[in-house]
């Protein structure tokens, strides 16, 4: 799975640059309304994730593809329900001496934000509701075997090109095996994004999570570099940038990672 890195990576970046002039009308539009979780647009995702060095020996490697469909619902005319959905697809090696390699699906996170359609005078933009940990995991090492629930929310300012704000959410275990460990988590999620005229996007974020239970954070640092652009009548985007642990717990990821993510777009 990791020695085809490299050509990988380079088939990426000669595909961005191949995309600096494939703008069509409207693309910036749909670039600034991919960095609003909460905006009316029917996204679907495929988020590849590499990690080298997990584990308390820095031993293992994991890659994970996160299938993450966002869905809009219009409520009424002044309120929309977003649907945020993560399935993990996860297949990771010696992530601890003797654990082997396990492939599978993870935990499924679920989000339902609650947001008006317009913005406030001052332009904030938001959204509130509640998040679910569904034990959906196929192997006891890719999943909590807990089942899990809470609040989460977000809120942003869209001005000009840029694009500014935070998204959480805190997850508690109410079920499951009890011969694990609880789920207790801040997941929190700031974000600053750049969209250009022609439709690319520069966002930098960090995606941070403490655990309550062993009182340690995990700090991914991410920058990404993502364009929108068309195949026929198909809109799509392609994102790609390294992440860098900051923090991380002892049975974590070290160091450095990448991500390559794919997003179908279905515009209204």
């Amino acid at each position: 799975m990791y020695r085809g890195f490299a050509p990988s990576l380079m088939f990426i970046v000669a595909t961005l640059t191949s995309l600096v002039s494939s703008d069509t009308l409207g693309d910036a539009d749909l670039a600034k309304k991919l960095s609003n979780p909460v905006s009316d647009l029917i996204s679907v995702p495929f988020q590849n994730n590499w990690d080298n060095r997990v584990g308390p020996v820095d031993g293992g490697r994991r890659y994970t593809l996160n299938i993450q469909p966002v869905i809009p619902v219009s409520i009424n005319e002044e309120w929309n329900l977003i649907s945020r959905t993560i399935l993990p697809v996860m297949n990771q090696e010696d992530i601890f001496p003797g654990s082997g390699d396990q492939t599978g699906l993870g935990d499924t996170t679920q989000s339902l934000f609650f947001s008006p359609k317009a913005p406030t005078a001052g332009g904030i933009i938001w959204g509130v509701g509640p998040v679910f940990l569904l034990p959906t995991g196929s192997e006891p090492l890719l999943g909590t075997e807990k089942w899990g629930a809470g609040p989460t929310g977000v809120i942003l300012k869209q001005t000009g090109p840029w694009t500014i704000g935070t998204l959480a959410n805190h997850i508690w275990s109410f079920a499951g095996n009890d011969n694990r460990t609880d789920v207790n988590n801040t997941f929190v999620q700031p974000f600053l994004a750049y969209n250009t005229p022609k439709s690319w996007t520069f966002t930098l974020q960090t995606e941070s999570t403490y655990n309550w239970e062993t009182e340690q954070w995990n700090v991914p640092v991410h920058f990404l570099v993502a364009k929108v652009f068309k195949v026929g009548k198909q809109t799509y985007q392609i994102q790609a940038g390294p992440r860098y642990y900051a923090e991380s717990p002892p049975g974590g990821s070290h160091d450095w990672g990448f991500r390559l993510n794919w997003v179908m777009l279905f515009p209204k």
